[in-house]
């Protein structure tokens, strides 16, 4: 097996973890954490597939920078979400 095909894998397994989490995951926390494993696995499976061709396909890295900005901007968005959830709950 190849290393992009290990990658890959390890992709699926951290989207499966993450998918598994944010169904049967209890807490609100864990699901936000759940969501931020399956973009990465996602993340990681894009700049895997950019790597094929050399020189590594740039569009595909400029999406994954972009996309990282966003998935920060979610997650904090998120949680803050979370606690003023919490807060009105408690």
């Amino acid at each position: 097996m190849s290393l992009v095909h290990w990658y890959l894998l390890i992709a699926a397994a951290l989207w499966g973890i993450g998918c598994y989490g944010l169904i049967l995951g209890p807490e609100l926390i864990r699901r936000v954490i759940a969501l931020n494993l399956m973009g990465a696995a996602v993340f990681l499976v894009m700049v895997t597939l950019a790597a094929r061709t050399e020189p590594a396909d740039g569009v595909l890295h400029a999406l994954v920078l972009t996309g990282l900005v966003v998935a920060v901007s979610a997650t904090a968005f998120a949680l803050a979400l979370v606690a003023r959830t919490l807060s009105e709950s408690a």
